[in-house]
C-alpha cells in the first residue's frame, strides 16, 4: 500500500489501522482564522496527495470569524448562518478534526493529550486521548486581558467567543425590553452600556449597537428613543481611541461616533468594575446596565510554561522568523498567540487578522518545504493598513503599499467595501471562489426576507 492509499484509508476509516509511521502527521491546535486556513491549505495539498496526515484540534465544533463577534453581540448578524462546521469542512478538504482542549504537551515523546469532551448533561462524548505529531502548529489566538482590574472578571463581559457575544446580545435585548415597559414621556428609562477599551473591538461594537438599537421601535419597542435612551460610552485609558492606528483614523472615527451620540471618555483608566457601574481613575462613576471589556488581549494562560517553550509576558510563544518556536524546531506558532519578530519596527508583529492570514499562507509553503527537506524561508509581514467598521453608518481606514505607493486614507462606502472584502478573502481561502460566489448570492436573497435585527 503506497502513501496515498494509506492517507485515503485513514480519512475514510479512522481507527481501523495504525498509520502513524506511514506519512508525517501535522497537528494544528486552534481553528481560528489562521489555523483553519492552514489546515485547509495543507489538507488540499499534502493531505489530498497522501504526503501527510493533517489534523485540526479545537475545543469548539464550529468556526466563526472573530471580527464578526461585535455584530453578533449587537444583533445585526445571526451566528448560525455564518458559522462553519469543522467536521464537514475537514471531510471536504482532506484533513481530520479532533474536538477537545489540549491538556498537555510532551515534547520528548512528540505527543499532545486532548481532554475528554463532556456534554451539557455530564455525559462523556469523547474520551481523553493522545495524539502523536511530527510537526505541531499552535494557533489558538488570544483572550481578553483585564489587567487584574478589580471586579472586571466578575462583572464585565468579554468578546472572545460566539457564546459570549450571544450572551451580550441577550442582555442588551432584555435591558431594552425592561426600559421599554417602564418608560414614560415624563420619566424615560435608560439603558447604559459601558465599553471599556477604545480599540477596534470597542469602537466597532459601539457603532454596531447604535445601528441596531435605532431599529428597535420598528419591532415594537416604541417607548424608548435609542439615541437618547440607549446610552453608549467608551472608556479608554489612553489619550485617544484607536491607539494602535494612525491619528487621522482616530480623529475621523471620533467625529463619527460623537455624531451617533456615543460618549468618549479618554485618558481615564478604569480602576473598578461594579455590578451596576464603572469607576475610573479620574473619579468618574459611570452607571452601567452592562459592561463590555475590550481593553486588551493576551494569549491563553495554558501556553505559559508549556513543557518549557519560551513565552513572553502576554503568554505568547516566542518564535523565530521561520515561525518555529525558539526551543523546539518541530513546533510552530502563528497568529495572536505567537510573538514573531518584526525587524522593520524593532517589535513583534501586531495581533491582527491580516497577520494570521499572511502567516498561514507562509507556513503552508514552509511546511511543504520542510517535508521535502528544503530550508525554511523567513516570514516577512506586510502591513496593508487597517479598517474600522462603524456599522451601516460608515467605515474608516487606510490602505498601505501596493498600487497606492504609500498610505491611502479612506472612509465611507469605499472603506465599507474594503472591510467587506477582507472577510471574502478569508472565505476564499477556505472554500474557493465558486462556493463563495454561490454563498454570497444565497445570502443576498435571504436578506430580502430576513429581519435586519435579531431580537432573540
Amino acid at each position: 500500500m503506497n502513501a496515498s492509499e494509506v492517507a485515503k484509508g485513514f480519512n475514510e476509516a479512522p481507527g481501523n489501522f495504525n498509520a502513524e509511521d506511514a506519512v508525517p502527521h501535522l497537528i494544528i491546535v486552534g481553528g481560528g482564522a489562521g489555523g483553519l486556513e492552514l489546515a485547509t491549505r495543507l489538507g488540499d495539498t499534502l493531505g489530498k496527495r497522501g504526503q501527510a496526515r493533517v489534523t485540526l484540534v479545537d475545543r469548539n465544533a464550529t468556526h466563526v470569524w472573530k471580527p464578526f463577534l461585535h455584530e453578533i453581540a449587537a444583533g445585526s448578524l445571526d451566528v448560525h448562518i455564518h458559522q462553519l462546521d469543522y467536521l464537514a469542512h475537514a471531510y471536504w478538504h482532506h484533513f481530520r478534526f479532533q474536538l477537545g482542549n489540549v491538556e498537555k504537551l510532551d515534547r520528548a515523546a512528540q505527543e499532545i493529550v486532548i481532554g475528554a469532551t463532556i456534554t451539557e448533561d455530564g455525559i462523556e462524548m469523547l474520551p481523553r486521548r493522545t495524539l502523536r505529531y511530527d510537526i505541531l502548529v499552535v494557533a489558538v489566538g488570544s483572550t481578553t486581558h483585564d489587567f487584574g482590574v478589580l471586579g472586571a472578571a466578575e462583572h464585565a463581559i468579554a468578546l472572545d467567543t460566539p457564546e459570549q457575544a450571544t450572551r451580550l446580545h441577550r442582555l442588551l435585548i432584555a435591558a431594552c425590553v425592561r426600559a421599554n415597559t417602564r418608560s414614560t414621556p415624563e420619566q424615560p428609562a435608560h439603558v447604559d452600556v459601558a465599553i471599556i477599551g477604545g480599540g477596534a473591538t470597542g469602537v466597532e461594537l459601539a457603532a454596531e449597537m447604535r445601528s441596531t438599537t435605532r431599529m428597535y421601535a420598528a419591532y415594537g419597542l416604541d417607548n424608548i428613543d435609542p439615541p437618547r435612551d440607549v446610552r453608549l460610552a467608551i472608556i479608554e485609558a489612553g489619550p485617544r481611541i484607536l491607539p494602535a492606528l494612525p491619528e487621522r483614523i482616530a480623529i475621523a472615527t471620533s467625529k463619527l461616533l460623537k455624531g451617533m451620540n456615543v460618549t468618549l471618555h479618554c485618558d481615564d483608566p478604569v480602576t473598578e468594575v461594579q455590578r451596576d457601574a464603572v469607576i475610573t481613575k479620574g473619579g468618574r462613576h459611570l452607571p452601567a446596565d452592562m459592561v463590555v471589556w475590550a481593553a486588551g488581549i493576551k494569549a491563553p494562560e495554558w501556553l505559559r510554561d508549556l513543557d518549557g517553550l519560551e513565552t513572553n509576558r502576554l503568554n505568547q510563544l516566542v518564535v523565530h522568523d521561520s515561525l518555529q518556536t525558539t526551543r523546539d524546531e518541530k513546533i510552530f506558532a502563528l497568529g495572536d498567540c505567537a510573538a514573531c519578530p518584526w525587524p522593520e519596527k524593532q517589535s513583534v508583529i501586531p495581533p491582527r487578522a491580516q497577520s494570521a492570514h499572511q502567516q498561514s499562507s507562509h507556513l503552508a509553503k514552509n511546511l511543504t518545504r520542510r517535508l521535502a527537506g528544503e530550508p525554511l524561508l523567513p516570514f516577512r509581514y506586510r502591513d496593508f493598513g487597517s479598517l474600522v467598521s462603524l456599522g451601516d453608518i460608515s467605515a474608516v481606514g487606510n490602505l498601505m503599499g501596493g498600487v497606492f505607493r504609500g498610505t491611502f486614507f479612506m472612509e465611507g462606502l469605499l472603506a465599507r467595501l474594503m472591510y467587506w472584502a477582507t472577510y471574502q478573502m478569508h472565505l476564499i481561502a477556505l472554500h474557493g471562489y465558486l462556493k463563495v460566489g454561490m454563498d454570497f448570492l444565497s445570502q443576498f436573497l435571504r436578506q430580502r426576507t430576513a429581519p435586519r435585527v435579531k431580537l432573540h
